[in-house]
C-alpha cells in the first residue's frame, strides 16, 4: 500500500507531487503530506483522509517557489490515521523529513533506544523512529548519506525511504529493501516512486532500484550507491513502453471495471508470437535453452499462488511434471526439502511480493533453478530470476488482480503445453486443438463480456444482503472457487469461503441454510455428476445456489449461469471474469470503494 513521489527539477514542485500522488491513490490511503524547502526552512504539511484536504492546507501558503520536494499517501499500519501519524516524519532538529512504506519490525527496540539518547517521538509510527535514527546520525556524521547508511544497518523489516533535507536543497535520497521504489530519469529533473505512473506524464525514462541500493537525485544528475558501503553501482536505465494513458480508466467506472474488459487483449498479447495456431508449437526462448523441470515448485501468493494451483492440473496432465504449489509466505519460514535438480516457479504480478521473492532467495540459497513468472519488466521478481517469462498484460492499476490472474494462466497453458510436446508427453493432435481453441479466445471471450456483465448485476441484486457465501468447485475449478471467493471478501466485505467441493461433506455443510447462498462452478466435464451430486447436498438443506455452466447441463438451481463451452480448460477463462464481475457488481452495488484495498484504518500492526 502507501504512495511514494519525490521530485528534483526546474517545475514547482508541490503540484508536480500531488498530481504524482493522485495517479497512486488506487493503492489506498488514508491520510497525505508533502515536504519541500521553503527558503532555508523544511516546511512538512499533513492531513488526515484524501488529497483534497491537503490541497486545502497547501492553498493557504506559497508553494511555488520550491523546485524539489517529497509527497506520501498512507495506509495506517503502526498507529491511526491520524494528522500526527502522517507521512512525512521530521527529526528532532526538523532537519530531515523522511516518507517510508514498508515495516520497521525493530522500531520499540529503537524508540527505546533513541529515548535513552534524549529523543522523544511525538507520533505512534514505525517510519519516525526511522526519521529520528537517520536525524540522530547525520547530527554525528554531518554526511546525510552517511547517516542514511548507519540507521538502515539497523533496521530490521521492509522499506521503501526518500529522504528531504533543510542543509541540502535541490538533492534527495531513497533506498529500499523488499518494498518498491523506482527512479524516473527526465531533461533537468528527475523523480522517485513507488510507482511508475507517479512520475509517467514527464518520463518512461526509468531505473530500477534493487535491494540494498540508495540512491541521491537532483535536477541535473543522478546516482546509485551502495547502501552500506556507499560504493557507486552501475544501473541501465530502461525505457517503458506504455503511456499514461494505459492507466487511466478509458469511459469505464472504476480501474477493476477496465481491467476485467481488458482481459480479451492481454490473453491476444500473451500469444503474440508465442504460439503457432496450425502446430501447437510453443515459442518460448526464454525457457527453451534449458532442460525441461523434473520436478517444480509454484511459489506465489493471493491470487498468483490461485493460479498457480490452476496451472499445477496442467503441468501434471499434459507435461507429466510432478509439481507442488506453495504460498510464498509459508514456505519461506519453513525448510523445505529444495536443492539442486530442483525449479521453483515465482508467480508474481508487480515482481515485487516480499513473500515470494523471499522464496526465490531461499530456493536460490539451496541451489534450485528459478523462473520467474511476472508483469512488470525490470521488477525484483525478474532481475533476481535465472530466467523470467513476461505476461505482457500492461499496467494493473486496481489492488483488486483481474487481468494479471489471466494473463498467468495464459502463460501457464503454454508452459504446459511447450513442456508437454519437449517431454513428448501431450500428443501433437491435442497441442493442435488447444492453439486453434486459444486462438480464437480472445474474441470468444470478447463477445461474451457485456452479457456476463448484466448478469452479474442481476445477480447481485439478488443476493446483496448475504452476509456470506461458499464458492465450490472441483478440478481446475477449485482454485477459480478460492478466487471468485477472495475477490468477493476483497472488495466488497463480505464473508467467502472457496471449498473443493468434494470436502464440503466434511464440515463446511453445517452452515448451508437460506441465508448462505453457494456459488458453483459447473462446467460440463468428466467431474460434472460428482458437482450436481454436491449442489443436491445444499438443496437438501435449504440452500440457494448460483451455478455457472454450459448449454445442456440440465442443473435445477435457484440461478444457473450460463456460458458457451469451450475446448477443455479453457472454459476457465469464460468463467474467471464471471467470478470477478459478479464482486465487482455486488461491490459497486453496495457503495464500497472498488478500487481500494481493504480497510486497514483501524488496524496498529500488520506482518
Amino acid at each position: 500500500m502507501c504512495g511514494i513521489i519525490g521530485y528534483c527539477g526546474h517545475r514547482p514542485a508541490v503540484p508536480v507531487i500531488i498530481e504524482g500522488l493522485r495517479r497512486l491513490e488506487y493503492r489506498g490511503y488514508d491520510s497525505a503530506g508533502v515536504a519541500f524547502l521553503q527558503g532555508k526552512d523544511l516546511v512538512t504539511v499533513r492531513a488526515e483522509g484524501k488529497l483534497a484536504n491537503l490541497e486545502a492546507k497547501l492553498a493557504a501558503q506559497n508553494v511555488y517557489l520550491a523546485t524539489s520536494g517529497v509527497g506520501h499517501t498512507r495506509w495506517a499500519t503502526h498507529g491511526l490515521p491520524t494528522e500526527k501519524n502522517a507521512h512525512p516524519h521530521l527529526d528532532a532538529a526538523r532537519s530531515i523529513a523522511l516518507v517510508h512504506n514498508g515495516i520497521i519490525e525493530n522500531y520499540q527496540e529503537l524508540k527505546k533506544e533513541l529515548a535513552a539518547a534524549g529523543v522523544r517521538c511525538v507520533s505512534d509510527t514505525d517510519t519516525e523512529v526511522l526519521s529520528q535514527l537517520v536525524g540522530h546520525y547525520y547530527k554525528e556524521k554531518g554526511s546525510l548519506a552517511e547517516a542514511i547508511s548507519k540507521a538502515l544497518s539497523r533496521v530490521e523489516g521492509s522499506y521503501a525511504i526518500v529522504v528531504v533535507s533543510r542543509d541540502n536543497p535541490g538533492m534527495l535520497y531513497a533506498a529500499r529493501k523488499q518494498s518498491p521504489l523506482v527512479m524516473g530519469v527526465g531533461v533537468g529533473e528527475n523523480f522517485l516512486a513507488s510507482d511508475i505512473p507517479a512520475f509517467l506524464p514527464y518520463t518512461r525514462e526509468v531505473v530500477f532500484l534493487d535491494d540494498g541500493e540508495m540512491a541521491r537525485i537532483d535536477a541535473g544528475s543522478w546516482q546509485v550507491l551502495d547502501a552500506a558501503t556507499l560504493a557507486p553501482v552501475q544501473k541501465d536505465v530502461r525505457h517503458i513502453n506504455w503511456d499514461v494513458a494505459a492507466a487511466q480508466k478509458g469511459g469505464f467506472k472504476h480501474f477493476m471495471l477496465k481491467e476485467i474488459f481488458e482481459q480479451p487483449k492481454v490473453i491476444a498479447d500473451c500469444l503474440a508470437g508465442r504460439l503457432d495456431r496450425a502446430t501447437g508449437q510453443v515459442a518460448l526462448p526464454e525457457l527453451d535453452a534449458a532442460p525441461v523441470p523434473e520436478r517444480l515448485y509454484i511459489v506465489a501468493c493471493g491470487t498468483s499462488y490461485h493460479a498457480g494451483l490452476w496451472g499445477m492440473y496442467l503441468l501434471e496432465q499434459w507435461a507429466g511434471i510432478p509439481t507442488r504449489v506453495e504460498i510464498a509466505s509459508e514456505l519461506r519460514y519453513r525448510e523445505p526439502l529444495l536443492g539442486p535438480g530442483d525449479t521453483v516457479l515465482a508467480i508474481s504480478q508487480s515482481g515485487e511480493t516480499a513473500d515470494t521473492l523471499a522464496g526465490m532467495h531461499l530456493a536460490k540459497a539451496r541451489g534450485a533453478r528459478v523462473i520467474g513468472l511476472c508483469n512488470v519488466v525490470g521488477s525484483s521478481v525478474a532481475r533476481e530470476a535465472d530466467a523470467v517469462v513476461y505476461t505482457q498484460a500492461g499496467p494493473e492499476i486496481s489492488v483488486a488482480s483481474t487481468k494479471a490472474m489471466c494473463s498467468q494462466l495464459t502463460l501457464l497453458t503454454l508452459m504446459a503445453l511447450s513442456y508437454g510436446r519437449r517431454r513428448g508427453v501431450l500428443p501433437a493432435e491435442a497441442a493442435q486443438q488447444c492453439a486453434a481453441a486459444l486462438d480464437g479466445l480472445p474474441a470468444l471471450l470478447d463477445g461474451i463480456l457485456p452479457g456476463l456483465r448484466q448478469r452479474a448485476r442481476e445477480l447481485c441484486r439478488v443476493y446483496a444482503e448475504a452476509r456470506s457465501f461458499l464458492f465450490l468447485g472441483r478440478g481446475l475449478y477449485y482454485p477459480l472457487a478460492l478466487e471468485g471467493a477472495l475477490k468477493l471478501k476483497e472488495i466488497s466485505y463480505i464473508h467467502a469461503e472457496g471449498y473443493a467441493a468434494g470436502e464440503m461433506k466434511h464440515g463446511p455443510i453445517a452452515l448451508i441454510d437460506p441465508k448462505f447462498p453457494t456459488f458453483a462452478l459447473a462446467p460440463l466435464d468428466g467431474l460434472f455428476p460428482k458437482v450436481k451430486s454436491n449442489l443436491q447436498e445444499v438443496q437438501a438443506r435449504g440452500g440457494k445456489i448460483i451455478a455457472l455452466t454450459q448449454p445442456g447441463a440440465a442443473l435445477d438451481v435457484d440461478h444457473p449461469w450460463e456460458i458457451p463451452a469451450a475446448w477443455g480448460p479453457l472454459s476457465t477463462f469464460l468463467m474467471l471474469p464471471a467470478l470477478q464481475l459478479f464482486a465487482y457488481e455486488m461491490a459497486d452495488y453496495l457503495g464500497k470503494d472498488v478500487d481500494q484495498p481493504r480497510n486497514l484504518a483501524k488496524s496498529v500492526t500488520v506482518e
